[in-house]
């Protein structure tokens, strides 16, 4: 993928939706699993105190010594779908990584601001057209955009197993907090999605990333059919209506740190076709052309 490709395809900067807040487009889950972690007396304050520090210098020197930084110079093609994003997003541009890595992945690190960066793996570029990776890449700006990196940080903790801090983590940590960490990053995700969906302005694009990595590959992304995926997702959505549907629903989410693919479809489906979306739209992106007009840059 390179500069022309992404012009061939059509992906360009779209109009940036100044004044954007992350409670614009915030998920209730998300709303309501961070309140419960507020709850928790002195989480914050622990995590930002035992693992922001030693996290981020961790993180940022395995990342330079074993990533790409990506830039103007480096990669430029990717650099220009980051810049993009987050002036769609209206966001500060963080640092983006590319990691040698066989499993379609990204991931986000923010402590309140300090040093963000974003990792994305080199199979999930062989894996999506440039559009989707600019999803992916407004997903995980979600992340940022919605101040996720406190409770986000312990998360990916979990999730990647660092060991250098797992006798950190583990001391902190109750069996019953970990489950809680892992339902609030996957209500967490959902509001990501719509992030991903405000850059892309196009659910298809964002359904068809969630259909690769459910079941694509390099070989067979291209011959996978959208509608018969979301589809299946709508099925998966009636059975799992009934009272025995939803408490397998349960079992098959609780150990995962992502809801169910075809849930995370079906949600940024319902709400492309809602108020709150195309009133977004509408009403920011307005102001944002006109602010463009009189020359803010």
């Amino acid at each position: 993928m390179d500069a022309a490709t992404i012009e061939q395809q059509g992906i360009s900067a779209k109009t940036p939706l100044i004044g954007l807040k992350a409670d614009h487009f915030r998920h209730p889950l998300d709303r309501q699993a961070t309140q419960t972690l507020k709850q928790l007396p002195g989480l914050d304050l622990a995590i930002r105190s035992l693992l922001g520090p030693t996290a981020e210098e961790v993180f940022y020197l395995d990342n330079i010594a074993s990533s790409i930084l990506i830039g103007p110079q480096q990669l430029p093609d990717l650099h220009k779908l980051l810049v993009d994003a987050c002036e769609t997003l209206d966001i500060e541009i963080p640092a983006l990584y590319l990691r040698q890595n066989p499993t379609p992945n990204a991931y986000t690190f923010a402590m309140r601001g300090k040093k963000p960066f974003i990792v994305i793996h080199t199979s999930l570029l062989d894996l999506l057209e440039p559009d989707e990776i600019q999803a992916v890449i407004a997903h995980e700006l979600g992340h940022l955009k919605c101040d996720h990196g406190v409770y986000l940080t312990l998360a990916n903790l979990l999730v990647l197993g660092a060991g250098l801090l797992a006798g950190t983590a583990g001391t902190v940590l109750t069996q019953g907090l970990q489950e809680r960490m892992m339902e609030w990053v996957r209500c967490a995700e959902f509001t990501c999605d719509r992030a991903a969906l405000l850059v892309s302005q196009d659910p298809r694009t964002v359904a068809s990333v969630l259909m690769k990595l459910t079941g694509g590959s390099p070989i067979l992304s291209k011959q996978l059919n959208l509608d018969a995926f979301l589809e299946q997702a709508r099925s998966y959505d009636l059975a799992s209506g009934t009272e025995l549907g939803q408490a397998i629903e349960q079992m098959q989410t609780a150990p995962l740190s992502h809801p169910l693919p075809v849930l995370r479809a079906r949600e940024i489906e319902r709400w492309a076709s809602g108020k709150t979306y195309r009133g977004l739209l509408e009403q920011v992106a307005p102001l944002a052309g006109a602010r463009r007009a009189e020359g803010w840059w």
